[in-house]
């Protein structure tokens, strides 16, 4: 029996994973993978806490997989330091070349290939967004996590959309939940409009506290994740569509197991986005939506 091993930062187990990677997992289930049964998976997570990737990392190599899959950046760059010899498949990474884990998209090399979300790029269009739904912002409040090697790409991005757009960011780095109270009374007193965060795991799981936070200070916000908008009363949320991602990947294991390299297998980017917009919060911070902004919304929250 072939086994794997999932490294990710959501908690979980192998018979009860975290449900944002369902179509992973319900991928492998559709080509024949029944853990237990036909392969052996070990759910090993990081609970939340990245400074735990290498220890974890040497975890997932001490299993002896036949395969590794991992769901965040610091994981990946753990592993690769980990193992040069076990395949690894990145489930939906940010940027595997701007951080170094992949030689290219198309020639990945080494024993790392999989899909990317292309975050760098995607930070920029949400600063856009912002701007073309509510044109009065000038200064924007961006929330990062500068320990995830993908947060400071994203950044660089955003500074160099920014002028171009009219708007100055306010740049705090979270390195803790604990931090975000802080990071929003320092963006207040320097006036902040508007608020975006980048994309880590670190925001998604602390979503509540962050939109309770731009919900008090009044700010009208974007995020990366579509549930911050649909679940917790964000204004505006532009992501990814991760499930195909997510299934690919899935794909990318059923290969390699069958004897494919994974220096032969191009890197995915996505093909679909979704944008969010909660008009009920848009009412709640007095704004109304530009019609141009809504009419290319994919879903919106009345």
């Amino acid at each position: 029996m072939p086994r794997l091993c999932f490294l990710t930062f959501d908690p979980g187990t192998a018979q009860s994973p975290s449900r944002r990677f369902e179509a992973f997992f319900q991928g492998l289930r559709e080509l024949g993978y029944v853990n237990g049964e036909t392969l052996a998976i070990d759910y090993v997570s990081a609970k939340d806490r990245t400074e735990h990737y290498p220890a974890l990392a040497a975890e997932c190599v001490g299993h002896s997989p036949d395969i590794i899959a991992v769901t965040t950046t610091p994981g990946a760059l753990a592993l690769k330091k980990a193992t040069s010899s076990i395949p690894i498949v990145m489930v939906a990474l940010g940027d595997p070349v701007g951080t170094g884990i992949v030689d290219s998209l198309a020639r990945p090399g080494g024993n790392i290939t999989g899909m990317s979300q292309m975050t760098s790029e995607l930070a920029a269009k949400r600063l856009e967004l912002l701007k073309e739904a509510v044109p009065s912002i000038s200064r924007v409040l961006a929330l990062a996590y500068l320990a995830d090697p993908i947060s400071p790409l994203q950044v660089q991005a955003l500074k160099k959309a920014a002028p171009s757009l009219g708007v100055a960011l306010l740049i705090r780095d979270i390195r803790t939940a604990d931090d975000l109270a802080a990071a929003f009374d320092a963006g207040a007193k320097e006036g902040a409009e508007g608020l975006i965060t980048t994309a880590e795991s670190i925001f998604r799981a602390g979503r509540a506290r962050v939109t309770e936070l731009a919900g008090r200070y009044k700010l009208p916000a974007i995020y990366p994740y579509a549930a911050f908008a649909a679940d917790n009363g964000g204004l505006m949320a532009y992501e990814v569509t991760d499930r195909d991602l997510h299934s690919s990947a899935a794909t990318y294991v059923d290969k390699i197991l069958k004897g494919a390299k994974p220096s032969d297998l191009p890197v995915q980017q996505p093909t679909k986005f979704r944008l969010v917009i909660d008009l009920k919060t848009a009412e709640t911070l007095g704004l109304t939506i530009p019609r141009m902004v809504l009419a290319r919304a994919d879903e919106v929250i009345e």
